[in-house]
């Protein structure tokens, strides 16, 4: 099954946003891509969302549902759209994954489990549970033969929830994010091989990239990393993108017949 990123710069504007994630998927799925997987936040990049909460979306009148759906079933794929915020009746938010069927219907959502609250040594400061609502379920959905576990950026800081979905049967683990560019350099590489390495998984990561409102600006360096942590497809533009690779499932039962983390389960004592 071939698996494709798309790498993008999402900015203020919905619309805007939707129409250049279009034409990055349909050049996915013409390149051959049974899967296509967009970044976190691929709907909307606001400066400061804590003081434009009411500019977000309900799930059912979201703008991005239908013309996702539309698309996936247009296509053939599926597509997943790495997040979207949706809005709860709390007036709180959602930072909200959903796989996209070729039939063009959700067949599964993910709520980001854990949120990105932190203060960087370049003085930048993010709250996200100023305004989200974090999920309470790790989430795993079959596509095709492929059990595909689901997380959003942040999360990626977790081995656990990794290994989790691994044990869950997960042999593909999508990591859409909107990374920052202060920590991309020493962290995304090496996490994302990490995570591979440790639950003999493919790791399918498309990235955010460039600058946004409020002076953010986020790594790209979109990638995929096979269940040994070699990179197979990786993003080397500064700017929106497509990649995309093969994924051989063999690998998988290779790896972890080789090196059988998963099944132990030692209880440490201290």
């Amino acid at each position: 099954m071939k698996f494709a990123c798309v790498q993008l710069n999402s900015r203020e504007v919905i619309q805007e946003n939707l129409l250049f994630a279009e034409k990055l998927i349909r050049k996915a799925a013409t390149s051959g891509a049974d899967v296509v997987c967009t970044p976190e936040v691929t709907d909307q990049m606001l400066a400061d969302r804590s003081e434009r909460v009411e500019e977000c979306h309900y799930q059912a009148d979201h703008p991005a549902i239908e013309f996702f759906g539309l698309l996936a079933k247009e296509l053939s794929i599926t597509l997943i759209i790495g997040s979207m915020i949706i809005k709860s009746r709390d007036d709180k938010l959602h930072n909200r994954s959903f796989v996209f069927s070729p039939m063009g219907d959700i067949q599964a959502m993910y709520d980001k489990l854990h949120l990105c609250d932190t203060d960087l040594p370049t003085g930048e400061q993010y709250r996200e549970s100023s305004c989200y609502s974090a999920g309470d379920k790790a989430v795993v959905t079959q596509v095709g033969d492929i059990t595909l576990g689901m997380s959003i950026c942040r999360d990626l800081r977790y081995g656990g929830l990794y290994r989790a979905l691994a044990r869950q049967g997960a042999s593909v683990i999508v990591v859409p994010s909107a990374w920052l560019a202060a920590t991309g350099k020493m962290h995304w590489e090496v996490l994302l091989r990490a995570r591979a390495i440790e639950t003999g998984c493919y790791i399918v990561a498309p990235d955010q990239v460039g600058a946004h409102s409020g002076g953010r600006r986020t790594y790209g360096h979109s990638m995929i990393v096979d269940p040994w942590g070699a990179i197979v497809a990786r993003s080397t533009k500064d700017e929106p993108d497509v990649i995309s690779a093969d994924l051989d499932l063999a690998l998988v039962v290779q790896a972890r017949k080789a090196i059988p983390c998963l099944s132990h389960n030692p209880d440490y004592q201290f």
